[in-house]
């Protein structure tokens, strides 16, 4: 049994806590009307209805569960101004080339206002209200978040030729985003502040024209090209090749400045489109041997033969069955003969297709830099013509930039000098990043911002997926 004394200071206690958690029914929506129990399945009712129509279900669900069904966000940034912050942040993604209603930003603004008049919440009608704000915001966060630092749209939907390493957000950036504790210095934190990024924003802002499109063509490319830097597939090293597939350039950066620019030719659009991709470039092989692709020998050897019998010996192209070679390639009859049964091969020399020096790095495209015979090419203004891999303008001059002056530079030079071409690897000192990238649009040295033609046409794709907002 409890003492007169007890009972009496038990009672005081328990109105304490009853008069606490009433003052609290403005911050967590609780009347005194309605116990706790009805507010959290109003939360739950809130979190299937409204979550199933949003992304980020399957991460949103466990963290309201182990809050137990709390209006966290809203109470830790709607008193102090920074859901306001958020708000105006969301309202601005035009600066960076996206559409507020990604983000639900007016759903999201309808609500604030009419959450902020309720000084008071009376019936659990405001309060669902109030959880829909709290859902929006840890959608808008989280979604917000994502784009940032690692861009909206997956690249490999938008390039089926897309093989670069790409970072995506994992469990421990969704559980940091939920953890934030203030959201203005966060924001400006994860804002994209690389200089081409900047430029293309203030082009955006301008309202500049690119040559022979309108404004609204202009916009869209500069979006796009926005997209394609907020993806996280560049090089970590300070010292890497890239390549820019639309350009037709490319270029060794070093300490994020240009030590080398070329010309290069690249596949052709469709069938010998050049892929996206990143690897190391680890060897050069000297006075190379093409061994010639099937679908290329079916096509275009063929085609050669058919117009000219000794195509074959006058170009220098050895010609093997069960792995021996055929010594008079001229006689096969090719209207009885497989050409699938055959293995082609172009030996070391003037007239072969990869000249006299090619850049290995692995990749499953199984394509190479090389060097080419046919230095008109350069010339030309649309230079997609090769079948996938890379032709370049000046090949000697990479590999001194990647070998350096030399014993192994000296060699590369002996070897490509000699009369009776070998065959021959030389691999370099310290393997180097090489990324073959797609950017319709870039800067040039004056942080102006320049224009390239849409090739592969993937900027119409990538802007459709945008719009969506996926």
């Amino acid at each position: 049994m409890f003492r007169t004394g007890s009972v009496g200071r038990f009672l005081f206690l328990c109105g304490m806590v009853m008069t606490n958690l009433w003052s609290l029914a403005p911050v967590y929506g609780i009347s005194r009307q309605n116990a706790p129990k009805d507010t959290i399945e109003v939360f739950k009712e809130e979190l299937n209805d409204t979550l199933s129509t949003l992304e980020y279900h399957d991460k949103l669900q466990p963290f309201y569960e182990k809050n137990n069904y709390q209006t966290v966000f809203l109470n830790r940034f709607f008193r102090n101004g920074d859901l306001a912050y958020l708000l105006s942040d969301l309202e601005s993604v035009a600066d960076h080339g996206l559409d507020p209603e990604i983000f639900r930003a007016s759903a999201f603004r309808l609500l604030m206002e009419e959450v902020d008049r309720k000084k008071s919440f009376k019936n659990l009608d405001v309060y669902r209200k109030k959880v829909k704000l709290e859902l929006l915001t840890a959608y808008a966060v989280l979604k917000y978040s994502t784009i940032m630092e690692f861009g909206l749209v997956e690249p490999h939907i938008v390039d089926s030729n897309y093989f670069s390493a790409t970072a995506k957000p994992d469990s421990a950036f969704v559980t940091r985003v939920l953890e934030l504790r203030e959201v203005k210095n966060y924001l400006d934190s994860i804002q994209p502040s690389g200089k081409v990024y900047k430029a293309f924003q203030f082009a955006l802002k301008s309202d500049e024209l690119a040559p022979g499109k309108t404004l609204e063509e202009t916009k869209s490319v500069l979006s796009v090209n926005m997209e394609r830097l907020r993806w996280k597939n560049k090089p970590i090293e300070p010292k890497y090749v890239m390549v820019n597939l639309a350009n037709f350039s490319l270029d060794v950066i070093d300490q994020e400045e240009s030590v080398l620019n070329m010309k290069v030719c690249v596949g052709e659009p469709g069938r010998w489109q050049s892929p996206q991709l990143s690897s190391k470039i680890y060897s050069v092989q000297v006075n190379p041997v093409w061994n010639i692709p099937v679908s290329i020998a079916k096509t275009e050897t063929m085609r050669n033969i058919k117009k000219d019998r000794h195509y074959l010996v006058n170009n220098n192209i050895s010609v093997y069955k069960d792995g021996k070679r055929v010594g008079n390639p001229s006689g096969i009859d090719w209207t009885i003969n497989n050409v699938e049964d055959y293995t082609f091969k172009q030996m070391p020399g003037e007239l072969n297709a990869l000249g006299k020096i090619k850049f290995l790095f692995n990749n499953e495209s199984g394509v190479y830099l090389h060097d080419t015979p046919l230095k008109s090419a350069f010339k030309k203004k649309n230079r997609a013509i090769s079948h996938g891999c890379i032709r370049l303008e000046k090949p000697m001059e990479l590999a001194l930039v990647l070998f350096g002056e030399g014993p192994k530079y000296d060699q590369i030079k002996k070897a490509m000098l000699n009369g009776y071409p070998r065959a021959k690897y030389i691999g370099l000192p310290q393997s180097i990043p090489i990324t073959l990238t797609y950017f319709t649009a870039f800067t040039n040295d004056k942080g102006g911002v320049v224009y390239c033609n849409d090739i592969y046409g993937l900027d119409a794709v990538l802007s459709a997926r945008l719009i969506a907002g996926r």
